[in-house]
């Protein structure tokens, strides 16, 4: 990967902060199942960090928000399950109070020796978190001496604990957050090319800005999961009960029209689907086939060949497209044979569905065969940027996370730097 411009605002490498009391906003957001963790892959990215901060002899709070409680006192989102996994993965005790603001949160922090840790209880408990309140802010500062950014899966949003504290401590980035930043900033300012974004999801309106800018900037731009049958259905292409959205048609249709009007100019490969896997119902059991529509890539390409159009059938009025088909994967597969950065943002195909045997769902042949492409199976192996929760859920799951090149911990924050959008809780920390 080529390096960036750098990141332009100060670190905790750039202060003094041998036993400092310091604050540090972790993004502990992590599912959760019968007070049990599942997935622990936003804890351990906050490690750097903390040792860092140890190793300084810092006094070290964390705090964080947990999903989106509906009372003050939602104990299913509770972060004491947290303190007790960040323990394990540190080795050492993680002291946890069930408040983030208040006299026992005071307490707590005042009670730290040099080299402890306290984790607050759930930010969003008081809401006054949301709403970036200063009140609110102006107690999280009290407990430290120095604020630190590291939850880059917030600093999209202007909460009290990204914005508002910022106003009462010196404020830097955490290890996480400057790798996040200056990762995806290279990758979307100075890439090494071609420059190749597979986006997925459901909505085209989710992702408008993101696929505006990667057809700027992109050198092949691949659409897939449901967000593909809109442009299937801007193409008059049947697509049966597949989950489209009628309103977003001027939307493909305006994104179609850019990637045309990109490819007149120079080689630039926009590439909607050209089969799919279909069944009447989404069950690991379904009866499914695969349907080979007549379509092409909207945005000539000269470096694949193409196949001779042909209608081996079309989407029936009960089915719908679940998955991208083989003839779609491989050429998504071959392309990227071509590409050095590649970013990933949305999988193919409904891949939380179970295999019936193996591990591969029904419809995640086509995601599947995308990763192994990514990991070099076929040869190239390409610089990878992961993004969006259902994506890194899936690499997750397979056991995969450590063999691309960078997997993101923020989804709306990750999409909202690629489209060139500022991200408040950045902007509020000290430039260097």
């Amino acid at each position: 990967m080529k390096q960036g411009a750098g990141f332009r605002k100060k670190t905790i490498r750039d202060i003094k902060l041998n036993n400092k009391t310091v604050l540090v906003r972790v993004d502990f957001n992590v599912p959760i199942e019968s007070g049990k963790i599942t997935d622990d892959y936003r804890i351990r990215k906050s490690i750097p960090t903390i040792e860092y901060l140890l190793s300084k002899k810092c006094k070290i709070i964390l705090c964080s928000h947990l999903g989106r409680p509906k009372s003050y006192n939602d104990r299913e989102l509770s972060l004491s399950a947290c303190a007790k996994r960040l323990g394990r993965l540190l080795g050492k005790d993680v002291c946890f109070t069930e408040s983030s603001v208040g006299p026992d949160a005071a307490s707590a922090a005042r009670s730290l020796k040099q080299g402890e840790i306290l984790l607050l209880e759930n930010l969003r408990f008081n809401r006054e978190e949301e709403a970036n309140n200063s009140t609110f802010a102006k107690s999280l500062a009290a407990l430290a001496d120095v604020f630190v950014q590291d939850a880059f899966g917030v600093v999209h949003r202007a909460h009290a604990s990204t914005d508002a504290v910022t106003r009462y401590l010196p404020s830097v980035a955490g290890l996480l957050l400057e790798k996040e930043v200056t990762t995806i900033s290279a990758v979307m300012n100075n890439p090494d090319r071609p420059l190749m974004a597979i986006i997925g999801g459901a909505k085209i309106s989710d992702k408008i800005d993101i696929l505006n800018r990667f057809v700027e900037i992109a050198d092949v731009v691949v659409v897939g999961g449901a967000m593909a049958n809109t442009f299937l259905l801007a193409q008059d292409i049947k697509i049966g009960k597949s989950l489209a959205l009628d309103e977003e048609i001027p939307l493909a249709e305006e994104i179609i029209e850019k990637a045309q009007a990109k490819s007149r100019k120079q080689r630039f490969t926009f590439y909607v689907p050209q089969d799919g896997v279909v069944a009447t119902k989404i069950d690991s059991h379904a009866k499914t086939r695969i349907v080979d529509w007549d379509a092409h890539v909207i945005a000539n390409i000269e470096s694949y060949p193409l196949r001779p159009p042909r209608r081996s059938g079309e989407v029936l009025a009960d089915e719908m497209i679940l998955d991208i088909g083989p003839f779609s994967g491989a050429f998504i597969a071959g392309s990227m044979q071509l590409a050095n950065t590649v970013v990933w943002n949305g999988t193919m195909g409904v891949t939380e569905t179970n295999g019936v045997q193996g591990p591969v769902g029904p419809f995640a042949h086509g995601t599947d065969m995308i990763v192994d492409a990514m990991l070099g199976e076929y040869g190239h192996k390409p610089f990878t940027v992961v993004g969006g929760g259902d994506t890194v859920g899936y690499i997750e799951e397979h056991g995969l996370v450590d063999n691309f090149g960078h997997v993101s911990t923020g989804g709306g924050a990750s999409m909202e730097l690629m489209s060139g959008k500022k991200l408040p809780g950045v902007e509020a920390l000290l430039d260097k």
